[in-house]
């Protein structure tokens, strides 16, 4: 059982950044691919971005693409969301979760295991 836990939420003014990082708690953290999802109240789950398991491929939700980065490292169980230039619309909860397999286009559906989230609030 993979236990992933998440940090660096919180309240921004738009047009700020952020950077979540998620850490893992065991050692076959690089067995994984690795995504980040966002939930707004009243609405799906959906997929931010998400990262290969040695880092060599990324994807992106096109509304975050050229604003947010995902990066991971291996060596110390963590994964990375650098939000930049935030907007209102990006307020959520914002998970991470982690994926025996990988494909670009990951849905909740293909995550096996989740963290409990951290709430980003964007202001206006």
């Amino acid at each position: 059982q993979e236990q992933l836990v998440e940090s660096g939420g919180g309240l921004v003014q738009a047009g700020g950044s952020l950077r979540l990082s998620c850490a893992a708690s065991r050692r076959t953290f690089s067995s994984y691919a690795m995504g980040w999802f966002r939930q707004a109240p009243g609405k799906e789950r959906e997929f931010v971005a998400g990262i290969k398991r040695g880092g060599d491929n990324t994807y992106y939700y096109d509304s975050v693409k050229g604003r947010f980065t995902i990066s991971r490292d291996n060596a110390k169980n963590t994964v990375y969301l650098q939000m930049n230039s935030l907007k209102p619309e990006d307020t959520a909860v914002y998970y991470c979760a982690a994926s025996l397999f990988w494909r670009p286009t990951m849905s909740p559906e293909d995550m096996h295991y989740w963290g409990k989230g951290t709430l980003v609030t964007v202001s206006s």
